[in-house]
C-alpha cells in the first residue's frame, strides 16, 4: 500500500456526546489519515453510529471538537458522502437519475451528468439497469446505486453506516469485494461501521474497537492483511490471528455491558 500522509482527513479531539442523562460517547480522540479505510466495531449501543453522524455533521458533540479536511464541523459537511443501511434512493427516479441527482444540484450539464453517472454505473456493475427504478432492483443492486451516487459526487470522505447488514451472505460478500476494488482504485478516505469482524478484516486498513457505552476507543489495530483482498484471505493464519484478537476484545466489552445492565 502507498504511504499515507500525516495530515488527518478526520480528527476527533476529546469528543463526548450526551442525550439527556445517557452518555453515548466519552472523551473519544481519533485521527483518520488521508486514504485510510477505518472500520469501527463494537457492542450494540456503543456509539458507533453517533460518531459517524457527528463526522458527517448531522449531529454535534456535547463537548470536544471534530475536524474534517482541516475544518471544524459546524453543520452538515459537504466533504462527506454517506451510505446508510437503508438505501435512501428516490423511488420515482431511475438508477441513472438517482446517481446523477447530486450532480444536477451542482448544475452540471445534462450530458456531463449522464457520462459521470454511466462511469459509476459501470464501476458498480449495473450496466443495463440505467433506466430501471429502485422497486425493480434487488437489495444488493439498490445498495450499489447508493454507493455509486456517493462516488459520483466525488466526496473527500466516505462514511458507511452498516450498509450491507440487511443483505444475504452471498450478496454481502460480492459487495464487500467490490468495495475493496473501488477503494484500491480510488483510495478515498473511508470510515465504515459494522458488527461483523469478518467484514472489518476484509475491508479495512485499520480497525477501531469501541467499548460498551459510553463508547471509548479500547483497541486501535493495524490491518496488515495483503492486497488485493478477496474471500481467500480468510483462510490465512494472519487472518485467523487478527480475528481471534478482535473477537476477544469485542466479547469482553459485550460481557461488561451485560454485567453493567444486570
Amino acid at each position: 500500500m502507498e504511504s499515507l500522509t500525516s495530515a488527518p482527513a478526520i480528527e476527533l479531539s476529546h469528543v463526548s456526546k450526551h442525550y439527556g442523562s445517557m452518555q453515548a460517547l466519552k472523551d473519544v480522540s481519533l485521527a483518520v489519515q488521508e486514504g485510510e479505510f477505518v472500520v469501527i466495531v463494537g457492542a450494540s449501543g456503543c456509539g458507533k453510529s453517533t460518531m459517524l453522524n457527528m463526522i458527517a455533521g448531522f449531529d454535534r458533540p456535547t463537548s470536544g471538537r471534530i475536524q474534517v479536511q482541516g475544518r471544524e464541523n459546524t453543520g452538515v459537511n459537504p466533504e462527506c458522502g454517506m451510505v446508510f443501511q437503508q438505501y435512501a434512493l428516490f423511488p420515482w427516479m431511475t438508477v441513472e437519475d438517482n446517481i446523477a441527482f447530486g450532480l444536477k444540484m451542482k448544475r452540471m450539464s445534462k450530458a456531463e451528468r449522464r457520462n459521470r453517472a454511466q462511469e459509476y454505473i459501470d464501476m458498480v456493475g449495473l450496466r443495463g439497469f440505467e433506466k430501471s427504478y429502485p422497486k425493480a432492483l434487488s437489495g444488493g443492486m439498490r445498495q450499489r446505486v447508493a454507493i455509486a451516487r456517493v462516488l459520483a459526487n466525488n466526496p473527500k470522505v466516505m462514511l458507511f453506516d452498516e450498509p450491507f447488514a440487511a443483505l444475504d451472505a452471498m450478496t454481502r460478500q460480492v459487495l464487500q469485494e467490490q468495495l475493496v476494488r473501488i477503494y484500491e482504485q480510488q483510495r478515498k478516505t473511508i470510515v465504515f461501521i459494522t458488527h461483523s469482524i469478518d467484514e472489518a478484516l476484509l475491508l479495512s486498513s485499520r480497525i477501531i474497537v469501541m467499548s460498551a457505552r459510553p463508547g471509548q476507543v479500547v483497541q486501535d489495530i493495524n490491518n496488515d492483511l495483503p492486497h488485493p483482498r478477496n474471500a481467500d484471505v480468510q483462510l490465512s493464519e494472519r487472518y485467523l490471528e487478527l480475528k481471534r484478537h478482535i473477537w476477544h476484545a469485542v466479547q469482553a466489552e459485550v460481557v461488561r455491558s451485560i454485567e453493567a445492565a444486570a
